[in-house]
């Protein structure tokens, strides 16, 4: 018995650029970006949002941390979709020099 593929699918044959595992492949990079993206934008308006008069000091760092984690997220996610320079990105959400600053630290929980 032959396995013969569905015609709806013969557009991506084995020996195209595009095969069907890579289209798939390329389609969950970029709804992991965009979800990452959208936890990238609540954590910044969260850190801009913050009332310093009546907000707790210690409530602002833990925004600033988990912006930060979500930032680092979302950046190694942009590497792994083949997007290398993050400057655009910084600019395009508008992330903080001081979120910038806490990439990468690995904080105690």
């Amino acid at each position: 018995m032959t396995f013969r593929p569905p015609q709806s699918l013969s557009r991506f044959n084995a020996g195209s650029d595009v095969n069907v595992l890579e289209y798939e492949l390329m389609a969950e990079r970029a709804d992991a970006l965009g979800r990452h993206g959208l936890k990238v934008e609540k954590a910044i308006a969260a850190v801009t949002g913050f009332d310093r008069d009546r907000g707790r000091p210690e409530e602002r760092q833990r925004l600033l941390d988990e912006a930060a984690d979500a930032v680092w997220a979302f950046l190694i996610q942009r590497e792994i979709c083949g997007l290398r320079d993050s400057r655009d990105a910084v600019r395009r959400y508008g992330i903080p020099g001081e979120v910038m600053a806490r990439l990468g630290i690995v904080r105690k929980r």
